[in-house]
C-alpha cells in the first residue's frame, strides 16, 4: 500500500509518500507546494491543487491522510488557512482516494510518543522510522509523519477488526 501524507498550509502545504508492506514502513518521496505568496486567492488554491495533483499523479497512492486544522487567534488567518485545507482534502477525493484525517497531537503521539512534541523531535523520528529519508522541507517531514501516523492507526484499525471477526467465527 502507498500513503501520500498531508501538511496543508496557504504558505506550504508538504506531501510525503510511503510505502507500507505489513508492518515494514518504506519513503518513497516528499515535497513542498509553495504558492506565489503575491498571487490572489484563487490563483494560490489553483496551485495547491495543481502541486497536489501532479503528486499524486506521478506517485499514485492508494490511500490519503491530512493534519487537521487547529485554530489560531486571527479568524482571518484561520479562514484561509481552512479554505486551503479544503484544497488539500478536495484534490486526493477527487482522484479517487480515500482521505483520513488525524489531529496534531494524534499524530505526534504516533510517530514520537508525546502529543505534544516539537517539530525537532518529528524531524529526527520520521528520519529513524524511514531510513535514508531526506526531507525537503519542515513541512514535508509533517506530511510523512502525517503518512507514518495512518500507517499505524492502519494497522491498528486491521487488527482489532481481524480480532473482532476471529471471536465471531469461534462464537
Amino acid at each position: 500500500m502507498r500513503i501520500i501524507g498531508l501538511d496543508p498550509g496557504l504558505r506550504n502545504t508538504g506531501w510525503g509518500v510511503i510505502d507500507v508492506e505489513f508492518n515494514r514502513l518504506t519513503y518513497v518521496a516528499d515535497g513542498t507546494v509553495r504558492p506565489r505568496p503575491k498571487e490572489g486567492l484563487g490563483e494560490r488554491l489553483r496551485a495547491l491543487h495543481d502541486g497536489l495533483l501532479e503528486a499524486i499523479c506521478l506517485h499514485k497512492p492508494s490511500e490519503a491522510a491530512v493534519e487537521e486544522t487547529f485554530v489560531n487567534n486571527n479568524p482571518q488567518s484561520t479562514i484561509k488557512l481552512g479554505e486551503a485545507r479544503g484544497v488539500v482534502v478536495l484534490t486526493p477525493a477527487l482522484s479517487g482516494l480515500t482521505v483520513a484525517e488525524y489531529s496534531a497531537n494524534r499524530i505526534k503521539k504516533s510517530v514520537v510518543g508525546a502529543g505534544h512534541a516539537s517539530k525537532e523531535q518529528i524531524q529526527m523520528m520520521v528520519g529513524r522510522i524511514l531510513p535514508g529519508c531526506q526531507f525537503s522541507s519542515a513541512d514535508a517531514a509533517d506530511a510523512l509523519a502525517v503518512a507514518i501516523c495512518h500507517a499505524n492507526t492502519r494497522e491498528t484499525q486491521m487488527s482489532w477488526e481481524r480480532n473482532k471477526t476471529l471471536q465471531r467465527v469461534l462464537s
